[in-house]
């Protein structure tokens, strides 16, 4: 009888598995009076508090880019909230409006470490995050914006940057950086290049930050979107870039939020 009863118990603990699914919804939000419009993934199997991952869009805002990719968390196991930098509606649709949008930002980085702040405040408020493991990660535009949130003295796990903008006016001071840093980098990306490279790992060590630089062979700007493809820009996607520094980012949190490297690693753009 005992047999008969854990077999039907484990028959339906795996029905229940196999039918869970990554769940989302948009979710209001507001900071200093501006609307903003965020977007949470996670996936409704788990069930015990789990490490929260913040996402950062590119320069066109929260689109369908950025929501992917906290789709892409919440099947490796993450809560993952995809936040709002310009606010509710704001979505450029060509590289001249977006180009407008992100520099009102990049010239006024309390602003953007005020709405990455509140982006984070609705990932902890997020059901099932465990607010002792967070991340962010971001693209592009969103890798300056968690920079900001890691040279703001953010209490957070570590920060992510894919083939971000590095430089700020107000570089970290020795002890303001709290988070471990991971700098995902385009070997051939022609916006960001070495000397800004090499200023970014220098405030770093001068601020005694735990930092890593993964650089990718040949890969220019933009190399994770599939959608990027003005290659004399300088702006391409490289499938082989895209595949490591997604491991790369995988390995990161393995190690900042303690778990096991053996784990299923499964998740796909």
């Amino acid at each position: 009888m005992r047999i008969v009863v854990f077999t039907a118990f484990a028959i339906l603990l795996l029905m229940g598995t196999a039918n869970a699914k990554v769940q989302s919804r948009t979710v209001e939000y507001e900071q200093g009076g501006t609307p903003l419009e965020g977007y949470l993934a996670w996936d409704d199997a788990q069930t015990a508090p789990r490490p929260g991952v913040l996402v950062v869009h590119e320069w066109y805002g929260l689109n369908d880019y950025a929501k992917k990719r906290a789709d892409m968390l919440a099947e490796l196991g993450y809560v993952a909230f995809a936040a709002d930098i310009y606010g509710k509606g704001v979505r450029p649709s060509n590289p001249q409006e977006a180009g407008a949008e992100s520099g009102k930002f990049a010239a006024d980085r309390p602003l953007v470490r005020a709405r990455v702040k509140a982006g984070l405040e609705q990932l902890l408020q997020a059901p099932g995050v465990d607010a002792t493991r967070i991340a962010a990660i971001g693209y592009c535009f969103g890798g300056m914006c968690v920079l900001e949130l890691a040279r703001s003295g953010a209490d957070i796990a570590g920060v992510v940057s894919f083939h971000g903008s590095l430089g700020t006016p107000t570089p970290a001071g020795p002890g303001d950086i709290k988070a471990k840093v991971l700098i995902c980098h385009g070997g051939a990306d022609p916006h960001v290049g070495w000397d800004a490279v090499q200023t970014l790992t220098k405030e770093l060590d001068n601020a005694k930050a735990d930092w890593q630089l993964k650089v990718y062979g040949g890969a220019m700007h933009s190399f994770t979107n599939p959608n990027s493809n003005l290659p004399d820009m300088g702006i391409l996607y490289n499938a082989d870039a895209d595949r490591r520094s997604w491991q790369d980012m995988q390995d990161f949190f393995h190690e900042i939020f303690g778990e096991k490297k053996d784990q299923p690693l499964t998740a796909s753009l």
